[in-house]
């Protein structure tokens, strides 16, 4: 029994059972304990370490599992040489890993955020429980490879009416978000293609064209949406634009500059422009801009959106619209692919669609964000003095422009020590330019109207921004 002399410590939080397999394997790896040795029963190491018979039985069925040992019937335990192990996992010192703890902030104004208290729970669980039914027993199996035809058929019927976008079930591929569709569409073009995107934009997009090793170029953007001449200045060939409403300086492409990108990517037969319409259903001034996409007639616009910010960031669904020109190359690159979203999630979404409970929960939604942003820029009029508020037209987001000397860094930091989160329009531009003035990006989505009204006063304060003379005489 002396060979088992371990040192059990029964106060860790590693369990029993666990420590004694290690020290086991330990010294069955080191040779401390021979190959062929008996080792002691169960009841009797049990005994000897006093511990229980079931930690030891744990302990015992672990190095069975993995080979260190062998049951003989009715002989006992016996060691394994360890060189016919097929792997052998030494054992290493286990380091503590500690999470880098988040900062809490009382008001976040991070625009990526929705309103999750006015989900429609109810019925999106309803929905799930009919889904999730024994004679739905196929959808444990794998489905189409560009997603269930049920969702597809519904993405296209609320695309036609929604945003005038014409297209067939067929040229739609569904992906868990739009980092896992993006590198699949620029593998269907030649590497030699090179791409523009926004600048300041989506950061996502800087990191997956340079991932994926492709020549991507900082295209210019203005108060009319991405400047089309500059796409020519840099040779690109395929453009990647938000021309419904730009992330994150919330202008909108003019009928102009939308007539001069179609015209563009008309110009050469390698062109494409890839439209993404991430948060289009809202839109407050008017009715929703058609997509640029409806407007299109050579084939030339790839569409792509999400459903994180209509439904919620974690169903990871998102959708391309192909044209068909590019249909069978994707067919042909990704033979062997499927879908990576789960099929019972597919049809949860596509029953919520079809019973139209997706298009109430929007109009709903809208409704709601409306009064939100209609509440954040009334917080705003005591302070225009110095602050002024652009791209509200849509979205779910608005920026400042602050009259300051003061940095858009410095603003950062001053409202983040104040429990406040917002974003300098810096951290989207690549260039990382100098407006004459700074400029703040703040999501109104994930806060109530009390708190945005609170987090206002708060921000402004942190600033030192005092309210105009005529408010405060009011």
């Amino acid at each position: 029994m002396d060979m088992l002399m371990f040192q059990l410590k029964k106060q860790s939080s590693i369990p029993l059972y666990k420590q004694l397999y290690r020290e086991i394997r330990t010294a069955i790896t080191a040779g401390k304990i021979a190959v062929g040795t008996k080792l002691p029963s169960k009841r009797k190491l049990a005994d000897y370490l006093q511990i229980s018979q079931t930690t030891v039985e744990l302990a015992y069925s672990q190095l069975v599992a993995e080979g260190f040992i062998e049951p003989r019937p009715r002989k006992g335990f016996f060691t394994m040489p360890v060189e016919e192990l097929a792997y052998l996992d030494l054992p290493q010192e286990e380091t503590a890993i500690s999470e880098v703890p988040k900062p809490s902030y009382v008001y976040d104004f991070n625009p990526a955020r929705i309103d999750t208290r006015s989900f429609p729970f109810p019925t999106w669980r309803k929905t799930a429980r009919e889904v999730i039914d024994e004679e739905n027993h196929e959808l444990l199996l794998a489905g189409h490879p560009q997603g269930d035809e049920s969702l597809r058929t519904e993405i296209a019927r609320y695309l036609y009416q929604s945003r005038g976008v014409v297209c067939e079930p067929e040229q739609i591929i569904v992906g868990s978000g739009t980092e896992q569709l993006m590198p699949l569409l620029i593998r269907l073009f030649d590497k030699n293609l090179s791409f523009g995107f926004e600048n300041p934009g989506y950061a996502l997009t800087h990191s997956i064209f340079e991932h994926d090793d492709r020549k991507a170029f900082p295209i210019a953007v203005d108060e009319d949406g991405i400047d089309v001449q500059d796409l020519d200045k840099n040779g690109v060939d395929i453009a990647y634009v938000t021309p419904s409403h730009q992330f994150p300086t919330g202008s909108i492409l003019s009928a102009t500059r939308r007539a001069q990108l179609l015209n563009w990517a008309a110009a050469k037969p390698q062109r494409f422009i890839i439209e993404d319409d991430y948060d289009s259903e809202f839109r407050y001034t008017s009715q929703p801009i058609p997509a640029l996409q409806s407007m299109d007639v050579g084939g030339r616009v790839i569409y792509i959106s999400t459903f994180s910010k209509s439904i919620m960031p974690s169903l990871r669904i998102a959708y391309l619209v192909l044209p068909s020109r590019l249909l069978n190359a994707y067919r042909k690159t990704f033979l062997h692919y499927t879908s990576t979203v789960p099929r019972i999630d597919q049809q949860i979404v596509a029953t919520f669609m079809q019973k139209g409970h997706f298009s109430r929960h929007l109009n709903r939604m809208r409704k709601l964000y409306r009064k939100k942003l209609e509440c954040l820029t009334q917080a705003l009029i005591p302070y225009q003095d110095e602050v002024t508020v652009s791209g509200e037209q849509a979205g779910m987001h608005v920026v400042l422009t602050v009259n300051t000397e003061r940095s858009e860094q410095t603003l950062v930091k001053l409202a983040s020590e104040a429990g406040i989160r917002v974003f300098a329009m810096q951290n989207y531009d690549l260039l990382k330019q100098k407006s004459a003035l700074p400029k703040i990006v703040l999501g109104f989505g994930g806060l109530n109207e009390t708190e945005i009204l609170q987090g206002i006063d708060q921000l402004m304060q942190c600033w030192h921004i005092q309210k105009n003379s005529s408010s405060v005489k009011a």
